[in-house]
């Protein structure tokens, strides 16, 4: 997890993606290296799970494939869940890549890395960075499957979960098959006016036989938008809470209170007694639904990021700022305390006592 509010520009980045942790900018043992001034990445999920699967060594392809699947009858052509959210995350990949592209505007382009994965899967990493309005800015995608031991399936899912059976007492368990894929991104802007964006949505599923001991069925999604500025523009804030709203409200009107709630407490860093932006959205092991509603919402709120957070961008990429707000902005990148009452306290106390936008 991040452990500031915005992350010091000249620290060093690796995101890495397990299986079981789905997204942290690659897959298996793909990473991602942010050199110099960097973003930090979405927050760790399923670290037990991450020291319990066995990594492979990803391979570097020339290019992509039409899909990472293989045609087994739950993968290519199969039409299957699984099949539509790999469809999904790389449609909305190179969404994302070309409205960061023009609101850019300098000509800069984001860089591919393809990898493959021997034990299944792959991913495809992108990074803009040093342009005229992205300091840096990576939108990464991955899909891998294989097999897990049973121990990390339990460190993922605790429980047997609720749509799949416990397995019988006394029985050795086996190796799970598993299948991860996800979309992951943060872009940090130049302009301290300009925020902060992280995002990414994953899907997860173990296929092992009903009859498997320790391998129940299990799927689940998970995933959030949150934003990080250096500067309360509340019309920004309020713009971008909006959008998550409407993207909620088309499924069910719980989920935004539920989903706003649920990120302002994950990005809560305790030790600093602050949270790392002004909020958004998140949810994890979501399978509570249908799961044809729930893919759907993970689509609307994949899709959701770009008219959230490119007008924000249009509106402060140009507007004018001094060195004294340049230092500030990588301040808040690391950690301080400023002094009560200045734009910089309000910025503080809005992160550690979280308002309603709308």
């Amino acid at each position: 997890m991040a452990s500031s509010l915005l992350t010091t520009p000249s620290q060093s980045l690796s995101l890495t993606l397990t299986p079981a942790a789905t997204l942290r900018g690659g897959a298996g043992s793909a990473r991602v290296r942010f050199s110099g001034r960097g973003a930090a990445p979405p927050p760790p999920l399923r670290t037990r799970v991450r020291a319990s699967v066995a990594i492979e060594k990803e391979t570097p392809e020339s290019e992509p494939p039409p899909t990472f699947l293989r045609e087994d009858g739950s993968g290519a052509g199969s039409g299957s869940v699984r099949e539509r959210f790999e469809a999904m995350i790389r449609r909305v990949q190179g969404e994302v890549c070309a409205a960061l592209e023009e609101a850019d505007g300098s000509g800069a382009r984001f860089v591919e890395d393809v990898w493959s994965r021997p034990g299944g899967g792959g991913g495809i990493s992108r990074v803009l960075q040093d342009g005229r309005v992205f300091e840096k800015a990576g939108v990464n995608v991955s899909v891998v499957y294989g097999v897990m031991p049973p121990d990390a399936y339990r460190a993922a899912k605790g429980d047997a979960g609720k749509n799949g059976a416990a397995a019988a007492e006394g029985q050795k368990a086996g190796p799970v098959p598993f299948f991860a894929a996800g979309i992951s991104s943060v872009l940090h802007p130049k302009n301290p006016f300009a925020p902060t964006l992280h995002f990414n949505y994953r899907y997860f599923e173990t296929d092992a036989p009903k009859d498997a001991p320790g391998a129940p069925r299990q799927w689940w999604f998970g995933g959030g938008t949150d934003l990080t500025p250096s500067y309360i523009i509340e019309e920004d804030v309020k713009h971008f809470h909006s959008v998550q709203k409407q993207a909620c409200d088309k499924f069910d009107p719980s989920f935004y209170p539920r989903f706003k709630k649920w990120c302002d407490d994950y990005f809560y860093i305790k030790h600093r007694n602050e949270r790392r932006g002004l909020g958004g959205i998140f949810f994890d092991d979501l399978n509570d639904y249908d799961q044809e509603m729930l893919l759907n919402f993970a689509t609307e709120c994949a899709e959701s990021v770009v008219p959230a957070y490119i007008p924000i961008v249009e509106r402060r990429k140009d507007t004018p700022f001094t060195e004294e707000h340049k230092a500030w902005q990588q301040l808040r990148r690391g950690r301080y305390a400023p002094e009560e009452g200045t734009e910089e306290w309000k910025l503080l106390d809005a992160c550690i006592n979280p308002k309603e936008w709308l």
